[in-house]
This record gives C-alpha cells, structure tokens and sequence, in this order.
C-alpha cells in the first residue's frame, strides 16, 4: 500500500529521489515509530544531521503522514506547521 502511496506522488511530480540520501536509510524503524511515551531524542539527532531533512518533513506534511519522526519532528509538531501553513493562506486569501 504505502508503494502505490509512493507511486502517486510521483506521477503527480513530487520528488522521492531524496529517500537514497537519508541518514535513517538502513536505521532501526523502531527509533523513528517508538511506543507512545518512549524517546524520540535519537530519532530526532539522526535528523537534525541528515542532508534531506527539509525535504522529508515537507514530505511528511504534504502527505499527512500520521506516525513517525520525519524531518527530525513528531506528528504533533507537524500539525502545527501545518496549521500555520492553513492561518497564512487564508490571510493572504483575504487580502
């Protein structure tokens, strides 16, 4: 499912070639989808030093993504991001 998920998004034109590049490529996916309440810290630190981190969040928030660290965030601080993205375009809609 999340291969067809993938395939979408490029035939509509969103670069995936980013994935090749990433720190997390090879990592435990445990630390990037921990148990509610576990640490996020090492997850976040393979991020922060990872060269596609921008593109991954972007990733993550375009997608809705739900679960995971993406781009050195939780889904809790995408939601945020996402939710100021929302406050700004209907500001510059009304103007």
């Amino acid at each position: 499912m999340f291969g067809e998920f993938i395939e979408a998004l490029q035939a509509e034109g969103f670069d995936m070639s980013w994935q090749d590049f990433a720190n997390c490529r090879g990592a435990d996916p445990d630390l990037f989808f921990p148990e509610r309440g576990a640490s996020t810290r090492t997850a976040k630190g393979i991020c922060r030093e990872c060269t596609v981190l921008d593109e991954c969040l972007e990733f993550a928030i375009v997608s809705s993504e739900k679960f995971g660290i993406w781009g050195a965030m939780s889904e809790r601080e995408r939601r945020r991001i996402r939710k100021e993205r929302q406050v700004t375009a209907a500001r510059r809609k009304a103007v």
